[in-house]
């Protein structure tokens, strides 16, 4: 089975960029634009893996994390943070808002594959 992986980032080349490395190494990959498009869109999609960024329109990545982990589908998916951010404060917010991990940009694609391996079950 094709493992699903939703993308919310309000950066256009960010998100081509996820979605091609992810796609190319066999992942099905859905986009939004922001925190609340993304909201929308998972429950219809049930993703297994969930990147967001941290700083997006209508509906931030913590605020994100914080709605999808009070939906019961939810609660135990693996959620990453990519951000521009690694201060320790914003890590611990997203940590206590439920976030799996964090990723920094700019990412390696191989990098970013090591840790979706991780984090996604087989």
């Amino acid at each position: 089975m094709t493992k699903r992986i939703l993308i919310a980032d309000d950066s256009g080349s960010i998100r081509e960029m996820l979605a091609f490395v992810l796609t190319q190494a066999g992942y099905e990959v859905l986009s939004a634009q922001d925190g609340q498009e993304a909201l929308d869109k998972a429950p219809s999609f049930g993703p297994h893996l969930i990147i967001t960024d941290l700083n997006m329109p209508n509906l931030n990545g913590i605020e994100l994390v914080k709605n999808l982990r009070g939906m019961t589908n939810f609660r135990f998916t693996p959620i990453l943070v990519l951000t521009t951010e690694g201060q320790d404060e914003k890590k611990q917010a997203g940590k206590a808002a439920g976030a799996t991990g964090w990723l920094v940009k700019p990412f390696k694609p191989e990098k970013l594959l090591a840790v979706v391996g991780k984090v996604l079950p087989n």
